[in-house]
Formats: C-alpha cells, structure tokens, sequence
C-alpha cells in the first residue's frame, strides 16, 4: 500500500491504473460510507484507492498528525491499494476552477476506471462542494491542450456513496453484501478514534452501534448479514441475471 500525504499530483510517480478511486471530503467519509465494500474488492484482486480531500481538521479531539496517524491505521485496516491527501481546506472546500483542476489531475494520474463520490444531497457544505467538484473534475479530466500532468482520462463511471449528515429515508440503487467484510470496515472506522470514541457517550447504543445496526438493515433488504447502500445517476447495465442476488 502506498500512502500519500499532500503530495502533488504531478509528484507521483508512475502507477498502474486503480479500478476504483473514492473521493472523500475529509479522513474517515469513505471508510464510513463503503469501507466494507471497498474491503470486498480488494479481497477480490481490485486496485482500490481513497482521496482524500482534505485533513477533516480542525475537530474537537483531533489535530493534523494525529488524524494522519490514524488514516494510515484505518489504510492498513482495509488494505488499500493507494491512498492521498489533496490538501484542500476543510470547512471550506469549494468548488472553484483552481480545486477542480486539482482534481481531474489526480484522475488523469491514477486513472481510476470508477469513481465513489458522496451523496449530492447532504447538510454538511464540504460534502455538497465535494460531489459537485467530483463530477466537475471527471469532465475536465479528459481536456486536451492543458498544463494538468498525465494523459486526457476520463472515468467510465461516477457513483454515490450514503456518509451524509440529514436523517433521509434513501432508497439506493442498489446494496452490497459486506457480510464478509464487516469486521475489516468496523476495525477501520475505529482507527478514528478522535472521531468517534475520544469524548463521545459510552453508554450504548455508540455510533458504532448506531453503524452497525445501520449495515445489519440494509443486508436485511437483500437477505444477508450487512450491506452498503450506493446510488447511481446513469442507469447500470448486467451481462446476467445472476449478478443480481
């Protein structure tokens, strides 16, 4: 695993093209959103890399090395292929020219065939700037005539991730199964322990059982132990009925 911390994109070298790149708006958002999954496909032989895209500080139990320290522990929970740091700031990531071309330059690098972005419906600024930024940056990825580093790229696909801060009664486009996996998504949220143990309530249900019981529901809808919800804006296509469980 390679673990980048605020490197440029035109300072990395060379790489072999990532299946999957998920964008995170701050340390902790991917793993929250689809660590199981992630986890799934890498046990499966999948190159899978997290961007983050910013340090996720200030917060109240955190500070920057600290939250570096433990987004390698939860990098090395699920075993990732890459992970980076766009150093863009948090609590006020916007999506501007400047941020977008940051963006597409990390896609035109890594290559990633697809994209995990946040929910577009969300309470939390940084996640809503993230996701438009997101698909700003696929279309600008692929631009010729351009001073960004690497080749014109562009992802085949973008989709959604569920880590939002409104109470919404979602339906996904569709579920995975991370029964398997659940234990390696647990051990990576967890690595945040600024986050989500340092200051917070002991008395159950904790949001790591809040987070369980939310994995446990949604493999309930598919008649399996846990799951995690993804949605799609473009319609999916199947070479067979027997992907669909």
């Amino acid at each position: 695993m390679t673990v980048v911390l605020t490197e440029a994109p035109a300072d990395l070298g060379p790489t072999d093209p990532l299946d999957m790149l998920v964008v995170a708006p701050h340390p902790d958002d991917a793993e929250l959103g689809m660590g199981g999954t992630i986890a799934k496909m890498i046990s499966l032989g999948w190159r899978v890399g997290v961007l983050d895209l910013t340090t996720g500080e200030p917060t109240p139990h955190g500070s920057e090395s600290l939250r570096r320290s433990e987004t390698n522990r939860a990098s090395e929970a699920l075993k990732l292929t890459w992970r980076g740091n766009a150093g863009l700031e948090n609590r006020r990531l916007l999506h501007t020219l400047e941020t977008r071309e940051v963006v597409a330059s990390y896609f035109r690098v890594l290559r990633p065939k697809w994209v995990f972005a946040p929910y577009w419906q969300d309470a939390h600024p940084d996640h809503v700037a993230a996701t438009d930024l997101i698909e700003a940056a696929r279309f600008w990825a692929k631009l010729s005539k351009t001073d960004m580093p690497g080749e014109p790229f562009h992802p085949e696909r973008v989709f959604y991730y569920y880590c939002i801060h409104l109470r919404l009664a979602i339906q996904p486009s569709w579920i995975v199964d991370i029964s398997d996996h659940w234990d390696a998504k647990l051990a990576s949220i967890s690595a945040y322990e600024s986050q989500f143990i340092t200051g917070r309530d002991t008395q159950p249900p904790t949001i790591l059982d809040r987070l369980r019981d939310e994995a446990s529901n949604w493999g309930r809808l598919i008649n399996r132990r846990y799951g995690e919800p993804f949605a799609t804006k473009e319609p999916l296509a199947l070479s067979s009925l027997e992907s669909v469980l």
